[in-house]
């Protein structure tokens, strides 16, 4: 299939065509033509490349009834996704290079984004002794992303294991940065306000302890370390500072953690409890500006899809957790984009090709340029409507946006050259 792009916006630049032809942009230039191509009238459309997510929970296997390979796979690229990370905390578990494949195959089967599976660093998440780290890594799922997400790896000695385990195949530890011991019970964020509201505290320096001591063990061992969804303004210090000393190590900020704050507690609908939990403006500020200066990397949606008994609770009992893949764009063209915090290369860096690359994927976060694979998106920028979780393609409802206005609106998404979204339709 052959698409000629008409008049769209690379990277919000001047208006250009661009032909795809055999997976691959053949050219970007003014009044291209090619016979047999489908057109796309773009006009007045951004063309950005296609998005990768390093933290997406597709819940297959064993819990199909909050989300599938499929049907996540279809909300990421609505979202204008390509590629995504598939967390490790399914059931079972995946732990071993059969698990991994498994999830890569159903990926492969729904063709709507490339699923890359992430192997958990320990068996079962339980923080007692490693996974099968090489077995993923040679599996034909070539896993080069391991966490325990959802749990942290608390032991400091088989933290540094691990991370020397994974430099054998330059792979990276993605931690779940939680001192478990200062979160016993945590329910949102500590602070005043949920002192008021009779909450359990999750404090601050919970995170920021373990970030502490993980980049200096990278430094010491000299491998990849990445930090999942930062959410403090003490870890965005702590990573600077890390930085500055060559560290190699990577973060991640999620959607919500730059848009939402602890006041959405005084609801206490528990749609907006997550972990870690939302947390106040100045961390919301210091977050936003981390990520511009490049101190924090990506941008990853931590899509966590949840049954309806699951999250329909009272506060204390709902699972953390909330969607976020179809509205990532939309939040960061909200936060980061209309703030004058980022233009769009900056917006597809830290949502492309910075989590591309700590994810070793060869073929995605590539530019737009002639040659290149043929993985992008167009964006309607100029587009603003409320979300109606209603209308969401994940099994799942829990999205703390329902009811709220976004701009941005994502009309198409290609993978290797095939449309999997066209019209702000899902093609299959």
């Amino acid at each position: 299939m052959s698409y000629l792009i008409r008049g769209a916006s690379p990277y919000g630049g001047d208006p250009a065509d661009i032909l795809v032809e055999d997976g691959r942009i053949v050219a970007i230039g003014d009044a291209l033509s090619s016979t047999g191509a489908e057109v796309v009238d773009a006009a007045g459309l951004i063309a950005l490349p296609g998005l990768v997510d390093l933290h997406t929970h597709l819940r297959e296997p064993g819990r199909e009834d909050a989300e599938t390979v499929e049907t996540g796979s279809r909300a990421a690229a609505l979202g204008g996704f390509t590629a995504v990370h598939a967390m490790a905390n399914t059931d079972p578990v995946a732990d071993t290079a059969g698990v991994v494949e498994q999830v890569w195959r159903l990926g492969e089967q729904a063709g709507l984004v490339d699923v890359v599976p992430v192997g958990a660093v320990t068996v079962g998440l339980r923080g007692e002794r490693l996974a099968e780290l090489g077995a993923m890594a040679d599996s034909a799922a070539r896993v080069r992303v391991f966490s325990d997400d959802g749990h942290c790896v608390a032991d400091p000695a088989l933290m540094r294991r691990a991370l020397e385990y994974v430099k054998a195949f330059d792979g990276v530890v993605a931690q779940h940065a939680e001192e478990p011991r200062l979160t016993a019970g945590a329910q949102m964020h500590e602070g005043d306000r949920s002192a008021r509201l009779g909450l359990t505290g999750w404090p601050a320096a919970a995170e920021e302890a373990i970030i502490a001591r993980d980049v200096l063990l990278a430094g010491h061992v000299g491998a990849r370390l990445h930090v999942c969804h930062v959410s403090t303004a003490g870890s965005v210090e702590l990573l600077r500072w890390a930085k500055g000393r060559g560290v190699q190590v990577t973060a991640e900020v999620t959607p919500h953690h730059l848009l939402l704050t602890d006041a959405c507690a005084e609801s206490y609908d528990p749609v907006f409890k997550v972990n870690p939990p939302l947390r106040t403006d100045d961390d919301v500020a210091a977050l936003r500006l981390g990520l511009a200066d490049g101190t924090i990397d990506a941008v990853a949606t931590d899509h966590a899809p949840h049954a309806v008994e699951d999250k329909e609770s009272e506060w204390a009992q709902a699972r953390p957790g909330m969607l976020g893949l179809e509205q990532a764009l939309s939040v960061v063209l909200e936060a980061m984009v209309e703030t004058g915090l980022l233009d769009w290369r900056g917006v597809a860096d830290r949502m492309s090709v910075r989590p591309a690359a700590i994810g070793r994927l060869a073929h995605h976060g590539r530019p737009l340029a002639a040659g290149e694979p043929a993985n992008l998106l167009l964006l309607d920028p100029a587009s603003r409507a409320p979300v109606d979780p209603a209308a969401l393609a994940s099994r799942s409802r829990n999205s703390p946006y329902a009811g709220r206005e976004l701009p941005g609106r994502i009309v198409a998404t290609f993978l290797r050259g095939t449309a999997t979204v066209l019209d702000g339709k899902a093609t299959r």
